[in-house]
């Protein structure tokens, strides 16, 4: 059986910048990991994540630093002594970031240049028995890439830095939700691998359905060392075993293995998630096990359809069979340093995205390809995941060497993907056909100078269909399918919006129904305690130096003002300035999202940009860097509910839209009425039963005694189907004669922490309880909730502290639209 040994502990790292005298000549260093880590453990560098401390760690990615690792070897190792003499020794590391030097027993064994591949090199003859060095030198990523933009020339980057001229996360450079840390280290695991005869040097799994049975594919290429021998690889899964022979002259090996009636593998929101441990093993001809390949996999169907209809053309997943409606959003490095997240933060995040009826999460192009952990605790949790291939906002060459890294890089991550059910899509970049189309690109790429192109029309898809011919290839995000159409096109394709946030305002959403739509979002600062937290201004205020430091956003503040124009009053504290964008950037993606769920016949995906970030940050998330929940999160998860009632324009008039997403068909009474704040009842209606059949928007035009207002600022429209109610307001709150808010607060214990019962004496929109502002720890189970007088509603919160009415302080913990607008 091949050996497998981790080299992850008694690493040291030492600065190779003369300069930096007050750092030790050795400093303990952790793998997997990188440097900013090991300096922040050992209390050399200020945390980057707080204040501005991130500029005073700029010196850190422009510095060249080594690992080292004394190890013993054992006596194997020689090759010409022992009972396994004449083994294949190899170093392997799964992520090198990124241009670094390795060396064994100061010899050099290699070099890599990307941080998003495997690295194996043959150190047969270099491994000592007993004492061995092994040093990895990193080289500045700013030096690397001034020496690449002499040698490829000028390619236009929408930020900061050389991210688009090597294979590094290019977010590490910046972005407008992130900070510059430019990441040097061994971010994933290191280790001595020894075998002998023949390993397993790429296995690729698909599983697909053929009729009622599950299909699985197995690719096989062997690697071989000394006397060539036939050996057998047998596969098992489900209860069905298969093995095949594979000649001693032969390098690779194709087959299948069908399994009966499997159970199926459905998004969460559709069903379950039974997943089939598969092993495979590599025998010699006695039965020895010479390598072994494990997995759990999952049998569906699935394919995007692009087909063209009376809209232009679909872009609609469909899974065994189902056209779903995505309604997800992307996801983002969840940490600068990517080492630093485990396997428990994934799985406490995508229960989190799985909480907020997200059934979808695009790993987006300027990131990395996660590891294996989180692809595995999607495949469980049922989330779907499109992967983009790690291109975006920025011009790629297509020379070498850069060319020979790309294709490498996807070779090694389509490989070990493609078991994964959960995975649905490869995407070939983010944004970068529409930076050449429309962003200015075009004058400066002068004819014949390549720009990323061909990668996403040609290696990539080609790589795809060798590779992973069972799952859609898609060239871009956004794209309309032809390079003859408008790549952000209504009509076709996926489509990004982004005028709504930078220019125009949230009603303007309205204005598009896109076929899929992969991007669209709203800013807003994170919740009060990560603030408070990561910035430590006195007094804090939203132009106060920290705080504007953890904003990224071109004129971002300026945008989260003008954003309120029309909606809310200028906010005139910043207990009010925070809350207002909160509550802004909530119902900015929740208008958005119903509208397009409206619409489902035409559109069948809304992502929101972004679920998290990846520092304490003002940004697009709905979960912030520390895990806390904004406002947004309750939106995303009321908007994206199975079941969705809502109430749009249509026509000249109004219309209640219910969306069922649920695999049965929803029926029920709907009701409604049009209503002063004060709760007086001016009309109503009855129907008494409305069908909304499986995966359909069923529309109920609004009698026009309901739809038309008597006193606009004065009114409110109520429409209830079942445990659904949707409202709709015939002016902005600004205009709105919201009441000043009254009500009674209760609290009684429970289990985990408490049950806080407001009771509505006056109209009270938008209730928000900010668990934070109690207890950083503390959490709360429902916000933006609505009531009418007379109406209550509990908010459980869970916490640890012991809490009294007291703490329910109205306009700092328990907070709605009402105390921002005051009686107009």
């Amino acid at each position: 059986m091949i050996g497998r040994r981790d080299l992850h502990n008694g690493w040291t790292l030492a600065c190779n910048d003369t300069g930096r005298d007050n750092l030790p000549a050795s400093i303990p260093a952790t793998v997997p990991g990188c440097v900013h880590l090991d300096l922040l453990a050992n209390r050399l560098i200020p945390d980057p994540y707080l204040d501005i401390n991130e500029i005073t760690n700029d010196w850190i990615g422009r510095t060249e630093w080594v690992y080292r690792l004394d190890f013993e070897a054992g006596p194997d190792a020689l090759p010409d002594a022992g009972p396994d003499a004449g083994k294949m020794q190899e170093l392997v590391f799964d992520g090198i970031d990124t241009v670094a030097t390795i060396r064994l027993n100061g010899e050099e064994i290699g070099r890599s240049f990307n941080m998003h591949r495997t690295y194996r090199f043959d150190v047969s003859a270099l491994l000592r028995a007993g004492a061995n060095e092994l040093s990895v030198t990193f080289h500045s990523a700013y030096a690397y890439g001034a020496e690449m933009e002499k040698h490829y020339g000028y390619r236009p980057n929408n930020y900061p830095g050389p991210g688009n001229l090597m294979r590094k996360m290019a977010c590490n450079f910046g972005w407008d939700w992130g900070p510059t840390l430019v990441t040097a280290g061994l971010w994933k695991p290191v280790r001595l691998e020894s075998w002998d005869r023949a390993r397993l040097a790429e296995t690729r799994v698909s599983a697909t359905l053929a009729g009622g049975d599950g299909l699985v594919r197995v690719r096989a290429r062997l690697a071989r060392h000394g006397e060539a021998v036939p050996t057998r690889i047998t596969a098992e899964i489900g209860g069905v075993t298969r093995t095949v022979t594979v000649d001693a002259d032969a390098q690779e090996v194709s087959f299948e293995v069908r399994v009966p009636s499997p159970q199926l593998w459905w998004p969460h929101h559709l069903g379950a998630q039974p997943l089939y441990p598969l092993e495979i093993r590599l025998e010699d001809e006695s039965g020895d096990v010479l390598d072994r390949y494990a997995r759990e996999i999952g049998f569906r169907s699935l394919r995007l359809d692009t087909s063209p209809d009376e809209h232009g053309s679909a872009f609609t997943f469909v899974i065994n069979d189902v056209p779903i409606f995505a309604c997800g959003a992307n996801w983002i490095p969840d940490d600068c340093f990517p080492s630093r997240v485990t396997e428990e933060r994934y799985a406490a995040r995508i229960d989190e995205a799985k909480a907020a009826n997200i059934n979808l999460l695009r790993v987006w192009g300027g990131g990395i390809f996660e590891r294996d952990e989180f692809y595995q605790t999607c495949d469980r949790a049922g989330m779907l995941v499109w992967q983009d291939f790690l291109f975006a906002c920025a011009a790629y060459p297509e020379e070498e060497p850069l060319r020979s890294e790309i294709v490498a890089e996807v070779r090694d991550n389509v490989i070990r993907l493609m078991p994964h059910p959960s995975l649905i899509i490869w995407n070939g970049n983010n944004e970068n056909i529409w930076g050449f189309d429309e962003w200015g690109w075009r004058p400066i790429i002068k004819a014949g100078v390549s720009w990323g192109l061909g990668y996403y029309l040609d290696v990539l898809p080609k790589l795809c269909a060798e590779l992973d011919p069972d799952r859609p290839y898609y060239p871009g995000s956004p794209y309309s399918g032809s390079m003859q159409i408008e790549p952000n096109d209504d009509r076709h394709g996926c489509k990004h919006i982004w005028d709504v946030w930078n220019e125009v305002g949230y009603k303007v959403y309205r204005n598009y129904i896109p076929r899929f739509c992969s991007e669209f979002g709203w800013q807003a600062p994170p919740a009060w305690a990560t603030l408070q937290e990561s910035v430590h201004d006195e007094p804090l205020t939203p132009e106060s130096r920290g705080v504007f430091h953890h904003q990224k956003a071109t004129q971002g503040n300026d945008k989260l003002i003008k954003g309120l124009a029309g909606h809310l009053p200028v906010p005139r504290t910043m207990d009010d300035w925070h809350f207002a964008t909160q509550l802004n950037q909530a119902r900015a993606i929740r208008f958005a999202v119903e509208h397009m769920r409206s619409h489902r016949a035409i559109c069948k995906g809304a992502v929101v940009w972004q679920f998290n970030d990846c520092w304490p940050v003002t940004s697009w998330a709905a979960l912030d860097s520390a895990g806390r929940r904004k406002p947004l999160w309750y939106a995303m998860q009321q908007a994206f509910h199975p079941r969705l009632l809502t109430i749009q324009p249509r026509g000249d008039g109004l219309a209640a839209v219910a969306v069922n997403e649920q695999t049965l068909f929803w029926r029920s009474k709907i009701s409604g009425r049009r209503m002063r704040l004060d709760g007086t009842v001016l009309s109503e209606f009855e129907f008494w039963r409305l069908l909304c059949d499986r995966f359909e928007a069923k529309e109920f035009p609004l009698p026009e005694d309901i739809a038309t207002a008597g006193v606009a600022n004065e009114e409110v429209v109520v429409v209830q189907m079942l445990d659904k109610r949707a409202f709709h307001y015939f002016v902005e709150d600004i205009e709105l004669k919201l009441p000043a808010p009254s009500l009674d607060i209760s609290l009684a214990k429970s289990a985990g922490g408490y049950d806080v019962t407001v009771s509505a004496k006056s109209f009270l929109k938008d209730l928000c309880l900010m668990a934070d502002r109690l207890d950083p720890a503390a959490a709360v189970d429902s916000m933006l909730v609505t009531l009418l007088p007379g109406e209550s509603h509990v908010f459980r919160v869970t916490t640890e502290k012991q809490l009294s009415v007291e703490d329910i302080v109205v306009g700092t913990v328990l907070r709605c639209a009402n105390d921002l607008v005051g009686t107009n």
